[in-house]
């Protein structure tokens, strides 16, 4: 594959990267726009359907407690408490006043809830009915499976969808059998609420506009509407389905039932014991309305690799146009035409190979004109290195503070004054040389700022650090701390009036092969929108020295080796950091190299 690749024309790889990159583009958007249009849809399908079934739930809960609530109104009525003495009493002579009396009772609960489909109250001393009921005779409750249902679980219990036995008619009923005996310690009375299945099932309908796969469970899977179940929901009975209902009241998932995909819908009911309502869709069902999402998606990607393969001959020969257009400029430049320059209204990559060739070619001339320029722009930053000390603010604040203590009679501080005036003077001319010792330095800055103490009196302190005495007969460009520690002074401490503190610190590298000098104080600092135009670049200040100057001065003397590094905080001050080479030797006049040579 690779040999084939080589051989190929340049023409030829963009012509086949088109056509691939095209093909795998639509078909990434295809599919993914066919997934997200999916997972849409199925979400707005589970969660419409969600919200159907907890209404549903929410009713049939309803339905349920009307009813329970129905039971325990009966079970307050008078007559139902005479019913109760007599069993206490174990009287049965009044069972047919009893029965008639409780006849106006239960034809209310049935108007009231037509939901009920009868009800029978079961004592030793005989049944209670609504009398317009046939009850079959034969058939006991204390015989039943339902008495011993309730005999097992000892408390109140519903009871899954059965055929009524207690009256003619064999209706599907659900059957909710409560303990009679109320507050009296009576046993063996029940009161069996059998309701229509029917018409549950058709409240369900009523809210789930399209019934699919509702059904209605209990713990076990097994259909609370027995035998009479809407549809086909019954195919949740299997075990491994069941392990995805949770525990939570309501959910969905979805699940794979006889090679098909489907989502469920689930909401579990307060009433009845653990019963859960769920609901299936099936999923290629669902999906039917993003199929012709895969199908758009696929007769694009067989457009588009047709329009690529008539289009990719021109659209490669205007790519490669720029690329003809460089060689030939090179090939002038091969005979010393560094004129010549690469135009394009472009900016892709060609265009950007052109820009730096020319960057190439300006850099080729600049390096020419350079080595001209070099001794004549060390001798400027050498004046501009000698004008610094004559600041004229600096001098108009010094002398006006000498006048002003001269008045005042402080004789100590004018000598002390002048004497350091004289001294920085001296320092700073150092008989013409532009390298001078460490030692010279630190003594010309300590003049400097002793005088600046005396005109801002007590604005700020300073301390001088030095690791190793031996570093102080190293030698250094003058003038190198007296621009830093000025900047500190007038634009540092410009808004407060006492507690700055300037801090200068020589000393080794890690690797003890430079010179590390700082400058830090705890001045107004700057954010990093401030800082950003100070590097790598920063621009001159009118005050003194500013890092540019310093940094074009150590690059000077030093080459690339020398570095300035600049670090600042809003509110917490500045620290300079310089590196430079060591050097025990004062160097006469000339610099280093970028390469680290002398010229002279």
């Amino acid at each position: 594959m690779n040999r084939l690749l080589h051989r190929l024309s340049f023409k030829q790889r963009i012509w086949y990267s088109f056509v691939t990159l095209m093909t795998m583009a639509i078909a990434a958007t295809g599919w993914i726009s066919y997934t997200i249009s999916s997972r849409v849809v199925e979400q707005n399908a589970l969660q419409l359907r969600q919200d159907t079934i907890n209404k549903s739930a929410q009713v049939l809960d309803e339905k349920l407690k009307k009813i329970v609530l129905s039971i325990l109104s009966l079970k307050m009525s008078d007559a139902y408490q005479a019913i109760l003495r007599d069993v206490s009493s174990n009287d049965s002579r009044r069972y047919y006043a009893r029965l008639t009396a409780l006849q106006p009772i239960l034809a209310q609960l049935k108007f009231n809830d037509n939901f009920i489909q009868s009800i029978l109250l079961v004592t030793p001393i005989g049944d209670f009915y609504p009398t317009n009921y046939m009850r079959h005779s034969e058939y006991s409750f204390y015989e039943s499976d339902i008495y011993r249902q309730i005999q097992a679980s000892n408390r109140d219990i519903w009871v899954t969808g059965h055929e009524d036995r207690l009256f003619y008619g064999n209706d599907q009923v659900i059957s909710l059998v409560l303990d009679g005996s109320g507050s009296s310690p009576l046993d063996n009375v029940y009161i069996v609420v059998n309701i229509k299945v029917k018409d549950l099932l058709n409240l369900i309908v009523s809210e789930i506009s399209r019934p699919t796969g509702f059904s209605l469970i209990d713990d076990r899977g097994n259909s609370v509407f027995g035998s009479a179940s809407y549809t086909s929901g019954s195919t949740g009975n299997s075990s491994d389905f069941l392990t995805q209902f949770t525990a939570d009241k309501k959910g969905n998932f979805v699940s794979e039932l006889n090679r098909d995909e489907y989502l469920v819908n689930y909401a579990r009911l307060e009433m009845g014991k653990n019963w859960l309502l769920y609901d299936m869709q099936s999923k290629r069902e669902v999906l039917k309305q993003v199929e012709w999402i895969k199908w758009t998606t696929l007769f694009l990607i067989l457009g588009s690799m047709f329009l690529v393969l008539l289009t990719s001959n021109v659209i490669t020969k205007l790519l490669l146009r720029p690329l003809g257009r460089l060689q030939k400029l090179m090939a002038r430049v091969e005979n010393n035409d560094l004129n010549v320059r690469f135009h394009s209204k472009y900016k892709d990559e060609v265009s950007q190979v052109g820009m730096r060739f020319n960057f190439m070619l300006d850099e080729i001339k600049k390096l020419i004109k350079e080595v001209k320029d070099r001794e004549e722009e060390k001798r400027r930053a050498e004046i501009k290195a000698l004008s610094a000390q004559m600041e004229p603010h600096f001098l108009y604040n010094t002398l006006n503070t000498i006048y002003c203590k001269s008045i005042l009679g402080n004789n100590d501080d004018v000598n002390e004054m002048i004497l350091a005036l004289s001294s920085m003077f001296q320092l700073g001319l150092s008989q013409g040389r532009d390298i001078v010792r460490i030692e010279d330095e630190l003594s010309h800055v300590r003049y400097y700022l002793m005088l600046q103490q005396q005109c801002y009196e007590g604005r700020f302190e300073f301390r001088i650090d030095v690791e190793d005495e031996t570093i102080l007969s190293y030698s250094i460009p003058k003038l190198t701390l007296q621009p830093l520690v000025e900047n500190t002074i007038l634009h540092g401490f410009r808004d407060i009036e006492e507690g700055g503190f300037i801090l200068i610190e020589l000393g080794h590298s890690s690797d003890r092969d430079m010179l590390r000098i700082a400058v830090e104080d705890n001045g107004v600092g700057m954010d990093s929108e401030r800082q950003r135009p100070l590097l790598p670049e920063p621009p001159m200040s009118h005050k003194g020295y500013a890092l540019r100057n310093i940094k074009d001065r150590l690059r000077l003397y030093y080459g690339q080796v020398a570095s300035v590094q600049f670090v600042s905080k809003q509110g917490q001050g500045c620290r300079v950091e310089l590196m430079i080479s060591m050097h025990k030797e004062e160097m006469t006049d000339g610099y280093i190299g970028p390469d680290g040579t002398r010229a002279v």
